[in-house]
């Protein structure tokens, strides 16, 4: 019966920040869903009832206003792996849990890098607006790209994705350098063929490609600023698939007007979207997507299901899977 059903909050059903008809069913298997907008019409009446709060693609926003509506709140529950957009020691002082839902967006994220990659170093948006313009009467010249077979590629951060990317990069040739917190075991590193860089600098000096994939920290923003970029070969290329503020982008745009790197291929900035009359939009040797790297349908499907699982056993008081748990600094 559906009245027996655990309330959960989402954004909506449809619309711009809204559920897939086939994804909210998924949920409305497990629970009574009620959308943002229909409890601030009654929220003395809803609020008590929902016990998940379900986001995705950040919405709704787990603000203290809205949680201070949601009482018997357990669980606050992010698709997707980053978490920089939760306050995770507010929420659990309400007494809710937070989760979110690693593993299931890596192989997508992986595959749009290397098509971010592929298609930066060879044109193929550029390509794409020659071939269907109806003034085109000849192929120019200037479409040449650069090679990515056999090339240097250099990732940031070698965890779950980077280690997909390294994965699909060895089908390449590319020879593979990363540089992380810890380094992968012997193992992991010949399984891709992957060299360890204890220093960052010396992974941004060697790279063609330099793949951004680290989660956004207070370490992490601002990672790649003036200094990095001007250690990068002027033939390099940076690719960012973890969040904006991980880049300077005042810096990346000097970079990249003055051909101090090549291009850059980013599928987050900050803010997303960027401002209509930013410098970024206008460049010819930047390529940008709207932070899509999970966005498949098999993907979110698989998303909604670990949402799914969390949310259960938040619900039911059992261990929850991919529980956020804060981590003491060693």
């Amino acid at each position: 019966m559906a009245e027996e059903k655990t309330w959960a909050l989402v954004s909506e059903v449809g619309g711009e920040h809204g559920y897939l008809e086939e994804l909210a069913d998924i949920l409305k298997q497990h629970f009574r869903i009620i959308c943002y907008r229909e409890l601030l019409e009654d929220p003395v009446l809803h609020g008590p009832k929902i016990q998940v709060l379900f986001m995705w693609k950040y919405c709704p926003a787990a603000e203290p206003l809205l949680l201070g509506l949601l009482p018997s709140l357990k669980v606050v529950v992010s698709g997707g792996v980053g978490i920089d957009h939760l306050d995770v020691p507010f929420i659990n002082s309400l007494g809710a849990k937070v989760a979110n839902t690693p593993g299931v967006v890596s192989d997508s994220t992986a595959d749009l890098t290397m098509g971010l990659l592929l298609a930066s170093a060879r044109k193929i948006l550029d390509g794409h607006q020659i071939a269907i313009d109806p003034k085109t009467m000849h192929i120019p010249q200037s479409l040449m790209g650069v090679e990515v077979t056999g090339s240097t590629l250099g990732i940031i951060g070698m965890g779950e994705i980077g280690y997909k990317i390294a994965q699909r990069s060895k089908g390449f040739e590319m020879k593979i350098l990363y540089h992380n917190r810890t380094r992968r075991n012997v193992e992991d590193e010949q399984a891709v063929r992957a060299s360890y860089c204890e220093s960052l600098d010396d992974l941004l000096r060697k790279s063609h490609f330099v793949v951004i994939a680290v989660k956004l920290t207070s370490d992490t923003t601002g990672l790649v600023g003036h200094r990095e970029l001007s250690l990068m070969k002027p033939t390099a290329t940076l690719v960012n698939i973890s969040r904006g503020q991980v880049v300077d982008q005042d810096a990346l745009v000097k970079a990249l007007q003055s051909g101090s790197i090549r291009a850059a291929a980013l599928d987050v900035t900050h803010p997303e979207p960027l401002p209509r009359d930013h410098p970024l939009l206008g460049l010819p040797n930047v390529l940008i997507t709207p932070h899509i790297g999970i966005s498949t349908y098999n993907t979110a499907r698989r998303i909604v299901e670990k949402m799914v699982e969390n949310a259960l056993a938040a619900v039911k008081g059992l261990p929850v899977p991919n529980e956020v748990k804060l981590q003491l600094h060693n």
